[in-house]
């Protein structure tokens, strides 16, 4: 389909009590820029049930105008009450490009939309740009196992869809002042259109939940740590500091720690105010995953390791000598 207009959607992704996924709020900032640069407005997309905590966020964090789609179907999320919501809202208003958040909710959501408008979707965007020769959206991400980072382009077909992982992009500061046209679609799915019922939820499925993507500090821990017993060290700081302990793919591979405290391609997508990495390489692909983080101290003791490359302060020696006393110093502080 051709885009009837120049604007710029982000869908603001909902929890079950109708406030908004960081990632929604997130890509508002990318958004902003993306939509002044094509020439059209910032509109954020809300589908969900009770949701007026979203349509405040989405205002005070930069969107022109909000389109809002409320009901009792669209109180949990099903691929098809969404999807014929999301793809009504485009057919008749036409968007030249949407950015969804890379969540399980999302990467479900996107791919379907896309296809049923019969356009393309870049998936799981680390970077994102307007090419300057084209004006078309220049997608970057990771590729061939995070080795190489590759930028995509949809020239033939409109919308232009993308998701984007969360904790890529810093959410702007909140003006609870701003205000946005809001407007509410009538738009209901008829029971045996939804294919799936949602029979329960289940908080925990194993071990504990880790908000790595809303964290401000993570302590991560790495192949470096040699054992399952170093993780004590690493939630001792982390619980020093009021922040939650973080992973590379080689310590969950090893079976030391859940799979739910991954950082990197192949897990969570961090941008902590701290990162502190104990006795982690720096292979691209954690690094693709935490490089956004403010500041990020690295403790290893290969002084060559590439973690330093990206570090802001690097401490080179053993993590079982520089933990303890990083730990003391901290309680002293405290006390």
């Amino acid at each position: 389909m051709d885009a009837k207009t120049k604007d710029l959607w982000v869908f603001i992704e909902t929890n079950e009590d109708g406030s908004p996924k960081n990632v929604g709020i997130e890509l508002l900032s990318p958004g902003r820029e993306l939509a002044d640069k094509q020439g059209g407005q910032l509109i954020g997309v809300i589908v969900g049930s009770n949701v007026d905590a979203s349509v405040k966020a989405a205002t005070a964090h930069g969107a022109d105008k909000i389109f809002v789609v409320e009901g009792k179907e669209y109180e949990h999320y099903s691929t098809d009450a969404y999807t014929h919501a999301l793809c009504t809202l485009v057919e008749k208003y036409g968007p030249t490009s949407i950015l969804i958040g890379a969540t399980n909710n999302g990467r479900d959501l996107g791919p379907r939309v896309a296809c049923r408008l019969n356009t393309g979707l870049t998936a799981d965007c680390t970077s994102l740009a307007i090419d300057e020769e084209t004006g078309n959206v220049a997608w970057t991400r990771p590729a061939f196992g995070g080795n190489l980072m590759a930028t995509i382009m949809c020239p033939d077909h409109r919308p232009q869809i993308g998701t984007v992982r969360p904790g890529v992009f810093k959410k702007c500061e909140a003006d609870e002042a701003r205000s946005a046209e809001v407007v509410k679609e009538d738009i209901h799915v008829a029971p045996d259109m939804i294919r799936t019922e949602l029979i329960e939820v289940i908080k925990e499925t194993a071990g504990e939940i880790v908000d790595l993507e809303g964290a401000e500090v993570i302590v991560s821990g790495g192949r470096g740590l040699g054992s399952p017993e170093g993780f004590k060290l690493i939630k001792e700081l982390a619980d020093l500091l009021g922040g939650v302990v973080g992973a590379s793919r080689a310590a969950v591979d090893s079976g030391w720690i859940g799979h739910s405290h991954q950082v990197g391609q192949t897990g969570k997508t961090v941008g902590p105010k701290l990162y502190i990495a104990c006795g982690i390489s720096g292979a691209i692909q954690h690094v693709a995953g935490m490089s956004s983080s403010n500041t990020i101290i690295a403790i290893n003791k290969d002084e060559t390791a590439p973690i330093f490359n990206v570090a802001d302060y690097g401490v080179v020696g053993d993590l079982f000598e520089v933990l303890p006393v990083l730990i003391a110093e901290i309680k002293k502080l405290k006390a």
